[in-house]
């Protein structure tokens, strides 16, 4: 068993049903998340997604870590971030037969896009039926332009570098 829970500094911490803190996890996709609103599961506990206050959405592959957690090569890997809302997500869900995740935002919306690629296929109330099986055409929803960013994964936490030659003040100039 495991616990995980999402904080307003975008940091996902993951607890052992001791109450160990296991692992911390900080977003390093190219937009920031902003403070994290909600998060979800798939039935086998593979894959983590979280919803922020900035409408994003990122998918997290949690498995190899969860198969042996003390080994420190078994990392979780951010895998995919996308633009779902333009507001506050308050709600997600995969639905793992249909390979579909369902985002609700304080916008009054709630959409379906693809689990694994971010692809969206509409919102709940549209006068179109859903198309599950075709993810050629990429559309976005009106009110977001960015499509979904697959993270790579050598991307690294962005570290804070050191200035070799910082500002001082030179009361002389």
């Amino acid at each position: 068993p495991l616990l995980a829970s999402a904080h307003e500094s975008s940091c996902i911490r993951l607890w052992s049903i001791q109450g160990n803190l296991m692992k911390e996890l900080l977003p390093f996709s190219e937009h920031p998340s902003g403070p994290l609103t909600a998060l979800c599961t798939d039935l086998f506990t593979k894959i983590l997604l979280t919803g922020s206050k900035k409408g994003h959405i990122i998918r997290w592959n949690i498995a190899s870590f969860l198969d042996d957690s003390q080994n420190k090569k078994n990392e979780i890997k951010e895998e995919l971030c996308w633009r779902a809302h333009a507001t506050k997500v308050v709600d997600l869900f995969i639905e793992e037969e249909k390979n579909v995740v369902v985002t609700a935002s304080t916008d009054g919306s709630v959409r379906l896009w693809h689990a694994m690629t971010g692809y969206y296929f509409g919102y709940f109330g549209q006068a179109r039926t859903f198309e599950l099986s075709d993810t050629s055409r990429l559309i976005l929803p009106s009110d977001v332009n960015n499509f979904p960013a697959i993270i790579k994964e050598e991307s690294k936490h962005m570290e804070q570098k050191k200035a070799k030659y910082p500002l001082m003040l030179d009361r002389d100039k």
